[in-house]
């Protein structure tokens, strides 16, 4: 079985990508990691390791400092850079004690650095210390892998505190959801939410900007943290790909009708529309953002005058304040 091969087979919980151009050393680390449970992936070098990063994220990197090409910093700042791989822990190799080596790998996004040669238990000791850290910090839901609840209030403080007039929130719900859930099962459901989630990052990737950050709060709510002057042109290209998305994933015979035949608890046949997207922009337009309470409770209240429309639909504040 190749490593790609492997990267798709193995659940991304459990993988690791070491990226050394020392075949000695990518050994090595595979004899460690392996009787421990991981399944380890191998690049020769940065942008082998990049490309393979992004074709199927693994739960950690293992960079050296030194390789040909990119180098170990320089991958460690493209993935920081990149809105749906920021928060992949990262281990930096070195073989130089120095201070400034140690210096740089941090500075570059690093979470950790192992200093070569090392101590296999120590080695593993890192990798799981850092496994351990990356899950509490990001309390990432299990079925998109997007930062949860704790993350997305300290990144909204974190924005509030800085230049809040240059924020802007998207909170983003679907419509009819759960008549699809019941209708089809949970399975598909489920497919729904990953597909909402690849939507979202997919879109703040093209129409957002470089800082964006991409949340689920749970079930089927979202939330969508850019640049004021992006927000707009980013809710529209979310409302037009979500569109496209969700009606693939209707059988072809409620496709064509345009909604559901769905039986409701009561055991009478209703005919629910389509899912649509309905997101509430929150910015300082009307008033200053002070504080996570207050752009929820703007959040809810527009959230709320958009399901009142039976399409996807973003709104935001236009009255002016009281």
């Amino acid at each position: 079985m190749s490593d790609e091969d492997l990267m798709r087979a193995t659940p991304p919980a459990t993988t690791i990508l070491v990226a050394d151009d020392d075949p000695d050393l990518r050994d090595i680390l595979r004899s460690v990691l392996e009787p421990s449970g991981f399944a380890v992936i191998e690049a020769e070098n940065g942008d082998r390791a990049l490309e393979a990063i992004r074709a199927s994220a693994p739960a950690l990197v293992i960079l050296d400092y030194l390789m040909p090409g990119l180098t170990g910093p320089q991958v460690c700042e493209q993935l920081r850079q990149d809105v749906v791989l920021r928060h992949l822990p990262i281990i930096m190799l070195t073989g130089k004690s120095e201070v400034h080596d140690k210096v740089a790998g941090l500075n570059a996004g690093a979470d950790d650095y192992l200093v070569k040669p090392f101590e296999p238990m120590e080695l593993l000791a890192r990798v799981q210390m850092v496994l351990r850290r990356a899950s509490r910090d990001l309390e990432a839901n299990p079925l998109t892998r997007l930062p949860g609840n704790v993350s997305i209030q300290r990144e909204l403080e974190e924005r509030l505190s800085r230049r809040p007039e240059e924020l802007a929130v998207c909170y983003v719900d679907l419509d009819r959801f759960k008549a699809f859930n019941d209708h089809y099962g949970f399975k598909r459901g489920d497919d729904v939410i990953k597909a909402t989630a690849d939507v979202l990052l997919k879109a703040s990737g093209a129409h957002g900007s470089p800082t964006d950050f991409v949340g689920h709060i749970g079930g089927d709510d979202f939330i969508v943290l850019t640049r004021r002057e992006k927000a707009e042109a980013l809710c529209e290209a979310i409302v037009r790909d979500f569109d496209a998305m969700a009606r693939q994933l209707y059988d072809e015979e409620d496709r064509t009708r345009g909604f559901l035949l769905h039986t409701d608890r009561k055991g009478n046949s209703v005919k629910v529309p389509l899912l649509s997207v309905s997101i509430a922009l929150v910015t300082s337009d009307t008033e200053p953002l002070i504080h996570p309470g207050q752009v929820a409770r703007i959040g809810a209240e527009l959230k709320a005058y958009a399901k009142q429309f039976e399409r996807s639909i973003y709104v935001k504040e236009r009255r002016g304040k009281p």
